[in-house]
């Protein structure tokens, strides 16, 4: 399967242990984060950068020019996906930044995944359209698109992370077909290995909490007992599956 390329993400605040913590958070979650601890830093990542980022997490509070000024100059040049963070959590700041520019608008402190889900909310918005011919896979009740890398039950949107999407796309293009744990690590990273391999059944169990009726009673993935696992897309054509 090849690669995809992660999304890079411009993350601007000068507070160094929360750039940090979230840069990594970001990067466990299938982006690609370039810190910056004010706008001097931020128009140098911009510009080595090989391609526009994906999106740009702003703090309103900057050192020297300020969070809004650095908008009004980034809009003026790009359309890129702007969420703005502030620690006052100003009514009227949020107004100003989203008359400004900004996509979004999140108040300090945060919760890490919110500020996820919400740029890749931000990302799935400006992303061009997939083109007619992208792959789709459907099973039961739901449709997976792989040009936007979005699930849908449906017609309601479930949310995964790329891990977990990562996986059901290897399921997906080998259906009714026995996979070992080796060989969808082999599938998902090229066989790259790290300290991770081991969550295949995690990421297995995580899967099925979305995707199943019942995650104790799987229907979809089927566990092989010492061998791995097996994906159905029509199941009930075969024996009962083991949890």
């Amino acid at each position: 399967m090849s690669m995809t390329r992660k999304p890079a993400v411009l993350v601007v605040d000068d507070d160094p242990e929360l750039r940090a913590l979230l840069c990594d958070y970001l990067h466990e979650n299938g982006l690609a984060p370039t810190p910056a601890a004010d706008g001097a830093a931020l128009w140098r990542a911009l510009g080595a950068l090989p391609e526009p980022p994906a999106a740009l997490v702003l703090d309103l509070m900057l050192p020297g020019e300020d969070g809004l000024s650095l908008l009004r100059r980034l809009r003026a040049q790009t359309d890129l996906p702007v969420l703005m963070l502030s620690a006052r959590g100003d009514e009227m700041d949020r107004i100003i930044g989203l008359e400004v520019g900004a996509d979004d608008y999140m108040a300090k402190p945060f919760n890490p995944r919110e500020l996820l889900a919400r740029l890749r909310a931000l990302m799935r918005r400006r992303a061009p359209a997939a083109p007619e011919s992208a792959v789709q896979f459907t099973f039961g009740p739901f449709r997976l698109d792989c040009g936007a890398r979005v699930l849908w039950r449906d017609g309601e949107e479930i949310t995964l992370t790329t891990a977990e999407y990562d996986l059901l796309e290897a399921f997906l293009a080998h259906p009714r077909r026995g996979l070992s744990r080796d060989q969808l690590i082999e599938l998902i990273r090229g066989g790259a290995r790290d300290p991770f391999d081991r969550s295949i059944d995690n990421r297995v169990t995580r899967l099925r909490r979305k995707i199943e009726e019942d995650p104790t009673h799987p229907r979809f993935i089927r566990t092989l007992r010492g061998a791995g696992y097996l994906f159905d897309p029509e199941p009930g054509s075969g024996g009962p599956s083991a949890p």
